[in-house]
């Protein structure tokens, strides 16, 4: 019998994970609002109002990097709970008034910088919390919740600053972190820290743990596939110009992305047993690109925000599906660190294709650049489709992680 949400709601661990989870999501997407709004009318300056929004992303790399091992070597809830505090402390500092604007650049870039120890440990200890049966549904429900909460928290953190001071809505923020640290040191059981490992595996990098065989290896391409392949998102201003729109629209492309996200998830995790969605990992990832390649032919605006909730959608489900897969392969003792750098890499990613994409629209428009980026993510994507089909025709994808010591 197929997993349903309810039966991961049952958990009474995961139920505690999973509102921690949407309190600081939510918070985060309200504090960058704030702080947009706070930074400009400060300074007036366009740059720095961009630099500040930039830190909230940016520094989650290194933390990615450098410090996701920490998941590893340290209990994974106490670890999560000491992250929840301390940011939930360096944000209250951050709303606290008259504050400099290069020590709040610093502050905001901490809070991002410790982004992945979190998300590392919550990811090492799900399966642990819901168990192999379940996690697959759980990882379901986290990729609605976060659209849903990014979505909630954009749009409220319009409405709250039009009500409240940006200052309020920044401590709002910071008591959402202390809800969340709360919720897991009251609702998680103590666990002891993750198993140790062989010297050879514990010497393994973890991007040689990442890219160990065929199967990881392809994985991981997939995902970092569809950050590339959304560069609509970064390229969203640029994008309603060449249409002649303005922020409403730039609005919209934005809001496009999530919707299809919380849309797409939903329907997919109803309709496809889990049993099948590693093997259709091939065709879904082509889906998420050609969408994105269709603006090579200069679609309306109304068109184009409909590819893009298509491309969304498809490209969440890959990526939830591709951190289930791989999650579940990776040995305990190392997983909240390979866990970190997979994400890490899903960072740069969503970083290089605007940059790369802005070059290429300066020299022809917004529109081709992010079609291009479209077909070549669609030939890319077809490569791989074609090695996971060989994978999964030979038991690979299946099997391959318990014949090669755990991944």
């Amino acid at each position: 019998m197929a997993t349903t949400y309810r039966d991961a709601f049952r958990v009474p661990e995961f139920r505690a994970m999973w509102l921690a989870e949407l309190q600081s999501v939510a918070g985060d997407q309200l504090a960058r609002v704030a702080l947009s709004v706070l930074v400009f009318s400060d300074t007036g300056s366009a740059a720095l109002t961009g630099l500040t929004y930039a830190l909230t992303f940016v520094p989650s790399l290194l933390g990615g990097l450098f410090l996701s091992g920490l998941a590893d070597r340290f209990p994974r809830r106490e670890l999560i709970f000491c992250v929840d505090v301390l940011r939930g402390c360096l944000v209250l500092l951050v709303a606290i008034r008259g504050m400099p604007f290069a020590v709040l650049c610093v502050l905001v870039g901490i809070v991002s910088l410790l982004q992945p120890v979190f998300k590392s440990a919550q990811l090492a200890l799900l399966p642990e919390v819901l168990g192999e049966e379940k996690f697959g549904t759980g990882m379901a429900i986290r990729s609605i919740t976060i659209q849903s909460a990014q979505l909630a928290g954009f749009a409220g953190g319009g409405l709250l600053i039009a009500v409240f001071d940006p200052y309020v809505v920044l401590a709002l923020d910071a008591l959402t972190f202390f809800g969340s640290a709360v919720l897991i040191r009251s609702r998680l059981r103590a666990r002891p820290a993750s198993a140790s490992v062989s010297p050879s595996t514990k010497r393994q990098p973890s991007w040689g743990l990442l890219f160990a065989d065929r199967t990881t290896r392809t994985l991981v391409l997939m995902m970092w596939l569809m950050a590339l392949v959304a560069v609509y998102e970064g390229m969203a201003a640029p994008y309603a110009a060449a249409f002649g729109g303005g922020a409403t629209v730039v609005g919209l492309i934005l809001a496009a992305d999530p919707f299809g996200s919380v849309v797409g998830v939903f329907v997919f995790t109803k309709l496809v047993p889990e049993s099948r969605r590693q093997g259709l990992l091939g065709p879904l990832s082509i889906a998420a690109a050609i969408p994105v390649a269709i603006c090579l032919l200069h679609p309306g605006l109304v068109v184009s925000i409909g590819l893009f909730v298509i491309a969304g959608a498809f490209g969440t489900i890959v990526v939830m599906v591709t951190t289930t897969a791989l999650t579940t392969r990776l040995p305990d003792a190392r997983r909240g660190q390979a866990i970190g750098m997979g994400n890490a890499g899903l960072t740069t990613a969503t970083g290089i294709s605007p940059l790369i994409a802005g070059v290429i629209a300066d020299q022809t428009s917004a529109t081709q650049a992010v079609g291009w980026f479209g077909l070549v993510g669609t030939a890319v994507a077809v490569l791989l489709a074609v090695a996971w089909r060989a994978l999964t025709d030979t038991g690979g994808a299946l099997a391959n992680h318990k014949a090669e010591g755990g991944l």
